[in-house]
């Protein structure tokens, strides 16, 4: 039997990591996404890394993989009800990275949010 001693060990087991909150952000802003969109969109990750971080999302049931089938081979990704639960920590996620980066500038550090089309489709406040 597995045992947690708080329940952010939950939560970090299934989203935490380098990539997954941000797979999981960028899903909840489109419906659905081919593994070639998602890589263009998040710089540093290789296809490997991506599609096992997919694959982990998937087994987790916060992802869903729908194959065309046809040549060349399609792959669409999209959020399942029970990824979508999700959004809210991913919001908070967003908001407080934000405030981060605005403290940060405030204190003199070069620094810059590029992406701001997460911070306007997100409806969060800071």
């Amino acid at each position: 039997m597995k045992q947690y001693h708080l329940g952010i060990e939950a939560t970090l087991e299934i989203i935490g990591g380098k990539w997954k909150a941000l797979i999981i952000c960028l899903l909840m802003l489109s419906d659905t996404m081919r593994t070639s969109e998602l890589q263009r969109r998040i710089q540093g990750i290789s296809q490997k890394v991506l599609i096992q971080q997919l694959r982990e999302l998937e087994q987790d049931g916060l992802v869903s993989r729908y194959v065309y089938q046809q040549m060349p081979p399609k792959v669409e990704y999209s959020l399942t009800e029970y990824g979508r639960t999700a959004n809210t920590i991913v919001e908070m996620m967003c908001a407080w990275g934000t405030e981060n980066i605005n403290i940060r500038q405030q204190q003199g550090e070069e620094i810059e949010l590029l992406d701001d089309e997460l911070k306007q489709n997100f409806k969060y406040s800071v």
